[in-house]
């Protein structure tokens, strides 16, 4: 039997309800269940300090400007590694001093791991460019939306959370951080011209009144604050809500909207697949390789493109039903069990090569 240790801090920090701590806490779980029958043992490593006997420990998580994996292993070692985003934008994502020492740091950390998994082929070549990984030592494995994300029939329970959260009958939705690369301002601004609602889920969203804005990677913020105060047409942001509600919450909305400039995935837009959600989004980085032929596409440095995308969602009743239905099939094509059984490949290569 094969020991592995997966190291599970992301799921007591700060990433919980992040993507890295979704990511941890279902690949673990996947990993339990299907492990034994391929003679792995997992074990979880809750802390940073790692003892016990292990024959090969897996990072899920990897920080660009600060020293998350260490520089001598003692065994095999996997790291995921999402995106490099940061990286590809360093304008709006400066390091500072000390993250450009702890990134030539992190960068030594990776020059002896075994395997580096990351999420889609854009973070491939990324991965590549910039932190100057083998390309043979790089592995693709697809995440996936939770079970729990799926149409809903209960018209009382949409009802309920619609009323609880004064929804409007007709909205545009986004899930997710407010980080630059994902160009909030620019949907805000394509809304409103719009005439439409903007609902924005997560916990980021509602702290954004007592953030620093002059801070290099927050004065985006400046520019969508204004749509927060807005009489006729406010930006309604929900903050951290449960799985149930969020779910219904994708099945409330008129269409989905990921407008980023950059993305390293983009686990929200299949979990409104998942849900039968109309999707739109940007037509760069991984977007395009998850959502297939199941989104309409736009430019999202062009206003006008954003425009006609959502638009057409929002108008064009044979489009909707063709993306629901295309929006289903593709969501089937990803799941946990296969995100597990990818990673298991990747344990079992690093072995069958040694």
């Amino acid at each position: 039997m094969i020991k592995v240790g997966l190291v599970t801090t992301p799921l007591s920090s700060g990433h919980t309800a992040r993507g890295v701590g979704f990511y941890t806490k279902n690949l673990l779980s996947e990993l339990k269940s299907l492990a034994p029958g391929d003679n792995f043992e997992i074990e979880e490593i809750k802390s940073s300090t790692i003892t016990g006997n292990f024959d090969l420990i897996h990072y899920p998580f990897f920080d660009l400007f600060f020293p998350s994996l260490p520089l001598v292993k003692n065994t095999r070692t996997v790291v995921t590694i999402h995106d490099v985003i940061p990286l590809e934008f360093p304008h709006h994502f400066p390091p500072g001093i000390k993250g450009g020492i702890n990134l030539i740091r992190q960068k030594l950390a990776l020059l002896n791991v075994d395997r580096v998994i990351t999420d889609s082929y854009a973070s491939v070549k990324g991965i590549r460019r910039y932190l100057q990984v083998p390309h043979a030592k790089i592995k693709l494995v697809y995440l996936a939306p939770a079970s729990h994300y799926r149409p809903i029939t209960d018209t009382g329970m949409l009802s309920g959370v619609k009323k609880k959260y004064h929804l409007p009958d007709k909205f545009v939705l986004y899930v997710g951080d407010i980080n630059w690369n994902k160009n909030l301002p620019g949907l805000a601004q394509v809304c409103h011209k719009l005439n439409v609602s903007l609902v924005i889920a997560g916990k980021q969203a509602l702290e954004i009144d007592a953030l620093d804005t002059v801070h290099p990677e927050l004065t985006h913020l400046v520019s969508l604050k204004p749509y927060f105060q807005n009489a006729k047409l406010p930006v309604i942001r929900l903050g951290f809500i449960s799985d149930e509600e969020l779910t219904a919450v994708y099945n409330l909305a008129a269409v989905y909207c990921q407008p980023s400039f950059a993305e390293g995935f983009g686990l929200p837009v299949l979990e409104a697949l998942a849900c039968g959600t109309p999707v739109a989004c940007s037509d760069t980085h991984s977007l395009p390789e998850i959502a297939g032929e199941a989104a309409v596409y736009f430019d999202p440095d062009k206003i006008d493109s954003i425009v006609k995308a959502l638009k057409s969602v929002l108008t064009d009743s044979r489009l909707r039903s063709d993306l629901i239905a295309k929006g289903l099939i593709q969501a089937k094509k990803f799941s946990w069990e296969k995100t597990a059984r990818d990673t298991l490949d990747v344990y079992r290569e690093i072995f069958n090569s040694s």
